[in-house]
């Protein structure tokens, strides 16, 4: 193994940084890199500047993240390496297309909102989930980590997105891995006002872009970028659909019929 003193740093990071590690050392290849001066420039290979205000907060959300686990199922994923990059890192790929006012449907760990918040402290979040041991962690992470302009609300997307406090109020939605596209459309698109965006988090998602054109065009919606990355080996698809028109109000379908017959 070799060790790299804090001043080689920059003339290792870009050769490897796809391929960077975090754990109590961050690893790339067989380099060995110091944590505690290195999370930095892990975010920073992805293109993400934080400050160390922004560092400390994402090591107390991991460490509140590992802890609730042990008393509810947030994650399988708990190794701080896999939780850096394959949640934090991750939740950030769409930074750039996400502004204003966004909720966050099935927000589940947190994940894209609050690493998303954390980043961008002027965003405002709604994180929306179904499960009620999912939301008291959430709330918990809101509250231990300070942010403001932050709402957790406990229900179904299908039956708020019909609530007028809420339907087409947002800037944005996200959804991170939760459905199909086609299913994801339909709880998202109804919440965004037009000229908003749904951004969708995804993995390989070049079949599931060709099965959700007909939910996008018939929601009101039309597919505006679609970005890909390469996390580390992993390929990850930001999936990013303009609302050009108001979602009829049919929609939502209840949870039965939009899983049994997606648009």
């Amino acid at each position: 193994m070799i060790f790299i003193t804090l001043s080689s740093v920059n003339q290792h990071k870009n050769k490897h940084c796809g391929i960077l590690k975090v754990d109590n050392y961050l690893i790339v290849n067989k380099i060995i890199l110091c944590y505690n001066f290195c999370v930095k420039d892990f975010f920073k290979c992805f293109g993400f500047e934080l400050s160390g205000e922004q560092l400390q907060l994402f090591d107390k959300y991991y460490r509140i993240l590992t802890d609730y686990n042990e008393k509810f199922n947030i994650t399988a994923i708990t190794e701080k390496n896999e939780v850096y990059l394959k949640h934090f890192a991750d939740s950030l790929l769409g930074a750039k297309f996400i502004d204003g006012n966004f909720i966050d449907i099935g927000s589940g760990g947190g994940f894209p909102a609050i690493p998303l918040k954390i980043f961008n402290p002027e965003l405002k979040a709604t994180l929306l989930d179904a499960t009620g041991k999912k939301c008291e962690f959430l709330k918990e992470v809101v509250k231990e980590l300070n942010l403001k302009d932050v709402n957790v609300i406990c229900g179904r997307a299908e039956e708020l997105a019909h609530d007028k406090l809420y339907r087409e109020k947002f800037d944005c939605a996200t959804a991170r891995a939760v459905a199909s596209l086609p299913v994801l459309t339909e709880y998202c698109l109804p919440f965004v006002k037009n000229g908003g965006k749904f951004v969708a988090f995804k993995g390989d998602a070049e079949e599931e872009l060709k099965n959700a054109e007909n939910a996008v065009k018939i929601l009101g919606g039309k597919i505006e970028e679609v970005k890909k990355f390469d996390l580390s080996g992993n390929l990850r698809t930001i999936i990013v659909i303009k609302k050009e028109k108001s979602t009829e109000t049919l929609y939502p379908r209840s949870n039965a019929k939009i899983r049994k017959k997606p648009l």
